[in-house]
């Protein structure tokens, strides 16, 4: 079985329709992949973009898209990592340490109780006095676990070892007895004492360790209200569209969003932080003014500036497609304009200049996912202070024809070791990536049987596994268990798996 390219019979060679948020359908032509070229069509040689670039890309004027390799790595070149800085303690989890958390006193910084019970100095029976007295011999206090040891204090009788009675005149004596052993109780016994767990100074967790829920208390536990952590990306997402629904099942001319319920979640596997999210309509008014705000009122968002703007639609070059010119009018530059790959073509990164990146996503939710693949994860990949994402090699388990010019990215199925080419793949599909163990990186010639072709992992699922030094040889089998007639070798080398996948 071979397969065949993805296409679109509604989109012209070379293009890619984008169509409304979250469905696959007919939609402006965007430039054909021809390949890389010196200097974008509309911007200058420092890279910001010209007024006229979106009216330039509506009128037919194609540009040269980056091959998928190159937009990766533009996208991981474009970013600065962010500097460490102090994050509150309650936020911190996952995150990478950047300086030692210390003690900064002896851990614990008194001696307290380890037991209810009484507080002594000496051997009984004892005199009782009030609480945090200052206990003279054969004296005792009161004292709950944690509690203060006053001075004088040398060791502690469990309640369940004491008793209180009287003395010849009355008074009231405290006494061993219940369940209390002999000698009960030793100096020092039940007893925490100061700098037991760490003396000022300690190193306490190391810098470069993911913050766990346990070091996060026993930053606590120090005195701390914030660490010193790498810096991770704020994402701040801007999701278009005046046709999409958030609820119930969308009625005929309306589609069902799909990026509200994933990319947040997506952003936080690709090590952003998400920074909440905006619906605006189509207009360009609501655009400019999406892309303008720096921190915008957005409910549940923390109160912090956005790294990156994500946007979902918009990308392609009709008059409802605004991306290009709101980043023009803000001062901005285009880094990609475009990659020759498929799904997802349309993608679009530019930076303004007050430091943000806007990432443009398809408005295809496969093809969203697969260009966030190839620019979002290396952006922020770098951002966070992270290498660029692998990409590993698995064999292929069918023929995959060529498609001159771009590649084609496959959500695959694993069997036998063998990938092959998830079903319901379009771009506006999402069945076949729920499904996938990964996704294929084809290029442009085409992955013959047995091949082995680049892939990657998807941001919730396992990694790639590793390729072995050399093709699986199975056992060999007897005529009757391979149901071959008795003198005929049965037929070597890889199988064809695809058609299970139906």
């Amino acid at each position: 079985m071979t397969a065949e390219p993805q296409s679109d019979p509604e989109a012209p060679p070379g293009s890619e329709a984008e169509g409304p948020a979250g469905i696959a359908g007919p939609g402006p032509t965007g430039p054909g992949p021809t390949g890389p070229g010196p200097t974008e069509p509309g911007t200058t040689d420092s890279g910001a973009v010209q007024a006229g670039t979106a009216e330039a890309g509506h009128a037919g004027q194609h540009h040269a898209a980056h091959t998928w390799e190159e937009a990766r790595q533009a996208a991981f070149d474009a970013a600065t990592p962010i500097p460490p800085g102090p994050v509150a303690l309650r936020i911190a989890l996952g995150r990478k340490l950047d300086q030692d958390i210390v003690a900064l006193q002896d851990m614990p910084h008194y001696a307290s109780s380890a037991m209810d019970g009484w507080v002594v100095n000496g051997s009984g029976p004892w005199i009782p006095v009030e609480p945090g007295t200052r206990l003279a011999p054969h004296q005792a206090s009161p004292i709950a676990t944690g509690g203060l040891i006053p001075a004088g204090g040398k060791a502690v009788l469990r309640t369940e070892s004491a008793v209180l009675g009287q003395d010849d005149e009355g008074l009231p004596l405290l006494m061993t007895g219940g369940k209390a052993r002999p000698g009960e109780p030793r100096a020092g016994e039940h007893i925490r004492k100061a700098g037991e767990e760490a003396l000022e100074g300690d190193i306490l967790v190391k810098a470069g360790v993911e913050l766990n829920p346990a070091h996060l208390a026993l930053a606590a536990l120090a005195g701390y209200d914030d660490v010193q952590v790498q810096g991770k990306p704020v994402v701040r997402l801007v999701l278009t569209g005046s046709e999409v629904v958030e609820h119930g099942t969308p009625a005929p001319g309306q589609v069902r969003d799909t990026f509200g319920p994933q990319l947040p979640d997506v952003v936080a596997m690709l090590g952003g932080i998400p920074g909440g999210q905006q619906r605006i309509g189509d207009s360009y008014d609501e655009w400019l003014a999406a892309l303008e705000d720096v921190l915008p009122e957005v409910p549940d968002a923390p109160d912090l500036p956005a790294d990156v703007v994500i946007t979902t639609g918009g990308t392609g070059r009709s008059g409802t497609d605004h991306l290009r010119r709101a980043v023009a009018e803000l001062g901005g530059r285009l880094i990609i304009d475009g990659v020759a790959m498929r799904p997802g073509h349309p993608a679009v990164l530019a930076e303004l200049p007050d430091g943000r990146f806007v990432l443009g996503l398809p408005g295809n939710p496969l093809a969203a996912m697969m260009a966030l693949s190839t620019v979002g994860a290396p952006l922020l990949a770098a951002l966070g202070h992270r290498p660029m994402p692998a990409v590993e090699e698995v064999p292929c388990g069918t023929m995959i024809e060529p498609d001159p010019g771009r590649t084609r990215l496959m959500p695959f199925r694993l069997l036998y070791g063998m990938a092959s080419p998830a079903q319901h793949t379009g771009p506006g599909m999402m069945r076949g990536l729920a499904a996938a163990d990964g996704v294929l990186v084809v290029p442009p010639h085409g992955v013959q049987l047995g091949e082995p072709v680049p892939a990657f992992a998807l941001p919730w699922g396992p990694p790639i596994p590793p390729t072995q030094d050399g093709p699986a040889k199975a056992k060999p089998r007897s005529a009757a268990r391979t149901g071959q007639p008795k003198g005929k070798p049965a037929p070597s080398g890889p199988v064809d798996w695809s058609a299970l996948l139906g």
